[in-house]
């Protein structure tokens, strides 16, 4: 399954911070962070999905307390 989500990050930096982290979870297939279009997009195992998003969430917060994602 891929979705996308409106997000919050403070800068580019942060934004490949999280999105490398993110990318390391068990069952994701796919990931991005774009700091100039604030734009999440996750791909990950449909039978999962929830349960790795709320993990990626938790990771990127981890490392930039500022990371939002507007479900």
């Amino acid at each position: 399954m891929k979705k996308k989500y409106k997000c919050e990050i403070d800068c580019a930096n942060c934004a490949a911070k999280v999105q490398e982290a993110i990318l390391k979870i068990d069952g994701v297939q796919d990931a991005s962070v774009n700091f100039m279009t604030q734009k999440f997009k996750l791909e990950a195992d449909d039978d999962c999905f929830d349960e790795i998003l709320k993990e990626a969430v938790r990771v990127g917060k981890r490392i930039e307390p500022d990371f939002e994602v507007e479900f």
